[in-house]
């Protein structure tokens, strides 16, 4: 059965958002960072992210949580312009579906399909700021949705 669009999942969401969860680690390098996904049944209790002293949670997290569609800079009212942006600006990094506990909720890949699982595990939440393709991909929708 279909999911309704409200009941979708972020794949990137902030640890503030409502439902949020942790399904990954960061892993890699600053140059290349990765994200380590959870397998399934495996949780991070989120006061983990109490204990990072002076880093931020998404700089040792990924977090899901619910799409909140119009109230986020990458929803363009009917879509993820983000997981637009993923499939079409960044290469794949793995050659098959990755582990992931949010597959049956998740935005990304309701929309764009495997497509998006492929290129996930590149995404980290907040990037380092330099000119890479993950920025570009990333601030797309941001910088157009400040100009207007």
């Amino acid at each position: 059965m279909p999911r309704r669009p409200q009941d979708l999942s972020c794949p990137s969401a902030q640890p503030d958002m409502e439902g949020a969860r942790v399904i990954g680690v960061l892993s890699g390098t600053p140059e290349e960072p990765r994200i380590a996904f959870l397998g399934p049944g495996v949780q991070i209790d989120p006061s983990a992210a109490s204990r990072l002293g002076a880093l931020e949670p998404t700089q040792v997290f990924r977090f899901a949580a619910k799409c909140e569609e119009s109230h986020c800079v990458h929803f363009d009212g009917t879509r993820c312009s983000l997981a637009q942006r993923i499939v079409s600006q960044l290469a794949p990094t793995v050659d098959g579906l990755p582990v992931c506990q949010i597959r049956a909720t998740c935005r990304w890949y309701a929309e764009q399909g495997g497509d998006a699982c492929m290129r996930c595990t590149q995404v980290v939440t907040m990037i380092p700021k330099r000119n890479d393709a993950l920025n570009r991909a990333a601030l797309a929708g941001a910088e157009s949705d400040a100009a207007e």
